[in-house]
């Protein structure tokens, strides 16, 4: 008998994933029976595909799902969800990885390049008075060592850039010193010229980014945040931009998004607003992670990804 697998994500996702979901599943040798409505008997589900952004919020009837499948990487908008009972997993995508590797390596050359001055600001005068330092000589430091920013901190050792990368609990990622704690954050960030934000979403990452920690980074510093718009205090950022503590910031998640037309970032001559781009969950690459963990369910085998409900991702 074919399992059943809810496809609860929402109507505007399916059709990207009605080719590849359905291929993976036969790849991977499973029988299913996809469903994209809530069916009438819910008990009938064994396992759900889910966004935050989908047509279910009570998991209650879902007694017989052996599992809840996120498509997105981070899951603070559902982990907190007192009727869900069932494992979790996050989406932990390699087109999404490699597609924020992209990001977060372009942005950081083009701070660490003064790539902007000669874009912007051709005007007839000849200036070769600025030459950038060599990688090896300009700090970076990445919150987080998660998949996310453990792949982009190794894409920056590679070209030759020291990086440090913090993350709450002690992590090993090779070429990377790594901090970790309260202690590690502020020697994380002291004397950094290019701060990276990657951490979850979670009680203790809010604001992590405030005024006392940004005046720790080297003056003059960039600060690229391509994580979660909640790690950054917006006042204390504009005010390090306006005193010259921090050259540049380009963000790409906000508290509220989109980010609203009268916001002061949208403004701000050291601004750069990028409308969540950064990476992306690409469903030929995400199907084959749905379908790998409904095998490793039926096979008794652990899930990919389990989220620590304790920890919040």
């Amino acid at each position: 008998m074919p399992l059943t697998v809810f496809f609860a994500a929402g109507p505007n996702l399916w059709p990207e994933y009605e080719g590849p979901l359905p291929a993976a599943l036969a790849k991977a040798g499973i029988a299913a029976r996809i469903v994209t409505e809530a069916p009438a008997d819910p008990a009938s589900v064994d396992y759900i595909v889910f966004a935050p952004t989908g047509i279910i919020s009570d998991f209650t009837p879902y007694t017989r799902a052996k599992a809840v499948l996120n498509l997105w990487a981070g899951v603070e908008r559902i982990v907190g969800n007192a009727t869900l009972t069932q494992p979790l997993c996050r989406m932990v995508d390699p087109g999404l990885t490699e597609g924020m590797v992209e990001y977060v390596t372009g942005h950081v050359l083009r701070h660490h390049l003064g790539m902007d001055t000669h874009i912007h600001g051709q005007d007839g005068v000849w200036r070769n008075d600025t030459i950038p330092p060599l990688a090896r000589e300009r700090r970076v430091t990445i919150l987080g060592l998660g998949e996310l920013g453990a792949a982009a901190a190794q894409a920056l050792v590679a070209l030759n850039f020291p990086v440090t990368g913090w993350s709450r609990t002690a992590r090993d990622v090779p070429g990377v010193r790594c901090l970790s704690g309260a202690e590690g954050l502020a020697q994380a960030l002291r004397g950094a010229q290019i701060v990276v934000t990657l951490l979850p979403n979670t009680p203790a990452t809010q604001n992590v980014l405030n005024g006392d920690t940004l005046a720790l980074l080297a003056p003059g510093a960039f600060v690229i945040n391509p994580g979660r718009g909640a790690l950054i205090d917006d006042q204390a950022l504009i005010a390090a931009l306006d005193s010259g503590q921090i050259a540049h910031a380009t963000l790409d998640v906000f508290r509220t998004e989109p980010l609203p037309a009268d916001h002061p970032f949208w403004a701000h001559p050291k601004v750069t607003v990028t409308p969540h781009i950064a990476a992306d969950t690409r469903p030929e690459t995400a199907a084959h992670v749905i379908a790998e963990n409904i095998r490793r369910g039926e096979a008794g085998e652990p899930f990919l990804h389990l989220v620590d409900r304790t920890a919040g991702y």
